[in-house]
């Protein structure tokens, strides 16, 4: 008889062959660890209220020339995200079909000029449409700002989370390639009462959540170093990234605990949201994010 007892063995095999799906490591899909990934907002698109009427070449021009900067400054990937078409609708099914299609064409424009992997979002919470541009568009990541749990946007709208229809959707589409970047209490948001950080992060993980986001309140407020501390041990295992609010003078208390960070703000000129990415701010902070990583490889 003999052998070693495996408690492996006691794992179905379609359990397994689940599970081995997700993502194990930011290292795993950015080639290093720590990623830091830039944000390309695109410029108002075709239907929202700060839109003026300029072409598709004039948003994809802008597009290229944010994500040239991030690359050339030494970020490990890069977002497409509709920051500018707010008012923001919350949830897939509002999100008007031209400004879908708008986002999806310059998504694929930035991603055929880039070298690193490219995510989608879609605010707020457009799950669903974020998949299917990051299918058309050959994204190897989306963020999900709602996946589990419940809450309320800032434009006064109760929401839910939406993992059941993207976890079929990702089947349907054949889009197991595609990793889910989760948001566990949300800026812009106010989760349901009871929903704390270690809930959130739980449910998320539960959900097959590749990876799990942590933010602070609104867009350039960075979160606290215990809430990616709480959310890591909620849910061990999972990478968990900054989601808002890194910079220069923070970097090395987050990233102490984080896996990485998704950086818009800081890499604006003067560090203004609205105006185009500063490669001279994205250097800066890449180079003490390189420091960080190259100390910690000598512990």
């Amino acid at each position: 008889m003999g052998g070693t007892f495996n408690l492996n063995d006691l794992i179905p095999e379609w359990a397994r062959n689940f599970y081995s799906k997700r993502l194990q490591s930011m290292e795993e899909l950015f080639g290093v660890e720590k990623p830091i990934i830039g944000m390309v907002h695109l410029m108002p698109l075709p239907g929202s209220p700060a839109y003026e009427g300029w072409g598709m070449d004039e948003i994809i021009e802008a597009a290229l020339r944010d994500a040239k900067a991030l690359i050339e400054g030494g970020v490990d990937g890069i977002i497409v995200e509709n920051m500018w078409d707010l008012p923001y609708y919350s949830g897939a099914s509002r999100i008007p079909p031209e400004e879908i299609a708008a986002h999806a064409v310059a998504a694929r424009e930035v991603i055929k000029e880039v070298n690193v992997p490219a995510g989608i979002t879609v605010i707020h919470n457009g799950g669903r449409v974020a998949l299917g541009i990051a299918k058309a568009a050959g994204a190897k990541f989306i963020r999900v700002c709602l996946y589990t749990g419940a809450a309320v946007w800032d434009t006064g709208e109760f929401d839910h989370g939406n993992a059941a229809d993207l976890m079929r959707l990702k089947k349907l589409l054949h889009a197991w390639d595609i990793r889910f970047f989760c948001d566990i209490v949300k800026k812009h948001s106010v989760v349901f009462p009871g929903i704390d950080i270690e809930t959130h992060a739980t449910w998320a993980d539960f959900y097959m959540a590749d990876a799990l986001i942590v933010t602070g309140t609104m867009t350039g407020k960075p979160p606290t170093r215990e809430d990616v501390i709480r959310a890591k041990k909620a849910a061990p295992g999972r990478p968990v990234l900054i989601g808002s609010g890194l910079n220069p003078g923070n970097v090395e208390e987050l990233l102490s605990v984080a896996d990485g960070a998704i950086v818009g703000t800081y890499f604006k000129v003067k560090g203004i949201t609205q105006n185009p990415v500063d490669p001279e701010r994205v250097k800066k902070l890449m180079n003490k994010v390189k420091q960080i990583r190259s100390a910690a490889k000598k512990m």
